[in-house]
Protein backbone atom coordinates (compact mmCIF):
# COMPACT_ATOMS: atom_id res chain seq x y z
CA UNK A 1 0.00 0.00 0.00
CA UNK A 2 1.31 3.28 -0.97
CA UNK A 3 0.57 6.05 1.41
CA UNK A 4 1.47 9.54 0.32
CA UNK A 5 0.67 12.53 2.89
CA UNK A 6 0.03 15.89 2.35
CA UNK A 7 0.75 18.91 4.69
CA UNK A 8 1.31 22.89 4.87
CA UNK A 9 -2.30 23.78 4.10
CA UNK A 10 -3.92 26.49 5.87
CA UNK A 11 -5.26 30.28 5.56
CA UNK A 12 -3.55 32.84 4.24
CA UNK A 13 -4.68 36.63 2.61
CA UNK A 14 -4.21 37.20 -1.06
CA UNK A 15 -0.60 38.12 -2.18
CA UNK A 16 0.79 35.81 0.09
CA UNK A 17 2.47 32.22 -0.13
CA UNK A 18 2.04 28.79 0.98
CA UNK A 19 4.42 25.71 1.07
CA UNK A 20 2.93 22.26 0.60
CA UNK A 21 4.55 19.17 1.03
CA UNK A 22 3.97 15.41 0.32
CA UNK A 23 5.83 12.86 1.71
CA UNK A 24 5.43 9.30 0.03
CA UNK A 25 5.95 6.06 1.81
CA UNK A 26 5.72 2.46 0.46
CA UNK A 27 8.03 2.46 -2.90
CA UNK A 28 10.68 4.03 -3.87
CA UNK A 29 9.40 7.24 -5.13
CA UNK A 30 12.71 8.70 -6.71
CA UNK A 31 11.42 6.46 -10.17
CA UNK A 32 8.14 7.96 -10.40
CA UNK A 33 6.32 11.06 -11.69
CA UNK A 34 4.81 13.02 -9.01
CA UNK A 35 1.91 15.63 -9.69
CA UNK A 36 -0.36 18.29 -7.91
CA UNK A 37 -3.96 18.65 -8.32
CA UNK A 38 -6.61 20.68 -6.46
CA UNK A 39 -10.55 20.51 -6.31
CA UNK A 40 -12.75 23.33 -5.04
CA UNK A 41 -16.17 22.83 -4.13
CA UNK A 42 -18.51 21.79 -6.10
CA UNK A 43 -15.92 22.16 -9.04
CA UNK A 44 -13.88 18.95 -10.85
CA UNK A 45 -10.43 18.16 -9.77
CA UNK A 46 -7.90 20.11 -11.78
CA UNK A 47 -3.97 19.49 -13.09
CA UNK A 48 -1.55 22.11 -10.82
CA UNK A 49 1.97 20.61 -11.80
CA UNK A 50 3.82 17.86 -11.99
CA UNK A 51 7.25 16.48 -11.87
CA UNK A 52 9.24 13.81 -13.25
CA UNK A 53 11.82 11.69 -11.63
CA UNK A 54 14.46 13.75 -12.98
CA UNK A 55 13.33 17.08 -12.14
CA UNK A 56 12.12 18.66 -15.26
CA UNK A 57 8.31 19.89 -14.58
CA UNK A 58 5.47 21.63 -15.93
CA UNK A 59 2.64 23.71 -14.61
CA UNK A 60 -1.27 24.26 -15.48
CA UNK A 61 -1.16 27.87 -17.15
CA UNK A 62 -3.54 29.09 -14.44
CA UNK A 63 -0.57 28.68 -12.07
CA UNK A 64 2.15 29.07 -13.78
CA UNK A 65 4.90 31.98 -13.07
CA UNK A 66 3.05 31.88 -9.29
CA UNK A 67 3.77 27.96 -8.09
CA UNK A 68 6.95 25.79 -8.27
CA UNK A 69 6.37 22.19 -7.74
CA UNK A 70 10.43 20.55 -6.64
CA UNK A 71 11.53 17.06 -5.38
CA UNK A 72 13.93 15.88 -2.88
CA UNK A 73 14.01 12.30 -3.90
CA UNK A 74 16.48 11.47 -1.21
CA UNK A 75 13.81 11.95 1.48
CA UNK A 76 10.59 10.43 -0.91
CA UNK A 77 9.10 14.08 -0.80
CA UNK A 78 7.53 16.39 -3.12
CA UNK A 79 6.86 20.16 -3.01
CA UNK A 80 5.01 22.56 -4.12
CA UNK A 81 5.91 26.23 -3.57
CA UNK A 82 2.94 28.38 -4.08
CA UNK A 83 3.21 32.45 -3.97
CA UNK A 84 0.88 34.97 -4.97
CA UNK A 85 -1.91 33.64 -4.19
CA UNK A 86 -5.25 34.85 -5.03
CA UNK A 87 -8.60 33.87 -4.44
CA UNK A 88 -9.04 31.49 -6.83
CA UNK A 89 -6.50 29.31 -5.37
CA UNK A 90 -8.90 28.44 -2.78
CA UNK A 91 -9.14 24.35 -2.60
CA UNK A 92 -7.89 21.02 -1.73
CA UNK A 93 -4.91 20.46 -2.72
CA UNK A 94 -4.16 16.37 -3.45
CA UNK A 95 -0.40 15.02 -4.41
CA UNK A 96 -0.73 11.93 -6.51
CA UNK A 97 1.92 9.28 -7.90
CA UNK A 98 2.20 7.61 -11.32
CA UNK A 99 3.77 4.33 -11.47
CA UNK A 100 3.87 3.20 -14.80
CA UNK A 101 6.74 5.67 -16.21
CA UNK A 102 4.79 8.33 -17.94
CA UNK A 103 6.49 11.64 -18.86
CA UNK A 104 5.05 14.70 -17.13
CA UNK A 105 1.45 13.41 -16.70
CA UNK A 106 -1.50 15.92 -16.17
CA UNK A 107 -4.71 13.86 -16.33
CA UNK A 108 -6.18 12.60 -12.82
CA UNK A 109 -6.48 8.98 -14.90
CA UNK A 110 -2.60 8.85 -15.37
CA UNK A 111 -1.89 8.64 -11.82
CA UNK A 112 -1.98 5.57 -9.67
CA UNK A 113 -1.86 6.52 -5.85
CA UNK A 114 -2.93 9.61 -4.20
CA UNK A 115 -3.24 11.42 -0.63
CA UNK A 116 -6.00 12.84 1.42
CA UNK A 117 -5.27 16.41 0.69
CA UNK A 118 -4.69 19.58 2.59
CA UNK A 119 -6.87 22.56 2.17
CA UNK A 120 -5.38 26.03 1.18
CA UNK A 121 -7.77 29.05 1.92
CA UNK A 122 -7.39 32.40 0.45
CA UNK A 123 -8.25 35.62 1.63
CA UNK A 124 -9.25 38.81 -0.16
Amino acid sequence: QVQLVESGGGLVQAGGSLRLSCAASGRTFSVYAMGWFRQAPGKEREFVACISRSGISRSADSVKGRFTISRDNANNTVWLQMNSLKPDDTAVYYCAEDTRGRWLPARQVEYDYWGQGTQVTVSS
